[in-house]
């Protein structure tokens, strides 16, 4: 399938223009509000789906902003990394399996501040979809 997410400030997720995604509902790719809108989707399918703010990602979570120290990310990841504000940074999720990404709030001397919530958590989004085939 081809789709789009796009919030207030635009797209942060679009296929169209590249190769077709290939998802596996129940994987977790998709949150499960998107999931949603899938099933029962006809092959071939091209539709548009308008979600309320905080229904596709969840409300934007405020313990989910925390500084992280520069020591334990050159500790743990790339000891020569500079960090700049905007910058999505991948972390390997604590299990082991998969990782998850954070964006660069702010950098000071000692910590980087994270901000681990979904792009679009807390907002409004628009999702859609151009179903190419069910496997």
């Amino acid at each position: 399938m081809h789709y789009r997410l796009s919030g207030p400030q635009g797209d942060v997720i679009n296929t169209f223009a590249d190769k077709p995604a290939t998802l596996s509902l129940g994987s977790g790719e998709l949150s499960p509000a998107l999931e949603q809108r899938l099933l029962g989707l006809a092959e071939g399918v091209h539709t548009t789906f308008e979600l309320a703010a905080g229904e596709a990602f969840g409300e934007r979570n405020p313990d989910m902003v925390q500084w992280v120290s520069k020591k334990a990310l050159r500790e743990f990841g790339d000891p020569d990394e500079d960090y700049a504000v905007g910058d999505v940074v991948q972390f390997p999720a604590p299990t082991g399996q998969g990782s998850f990404a954070g964006a660069v709030q702010q950098v000071d001397d000692e910590a980087v501040l994270f901000d681990f919530n979904h792009p679009l958590a807390g907002q409004p989004v628009t999702f859609e979809v151009q179903l190419i085939g069910v496997l």
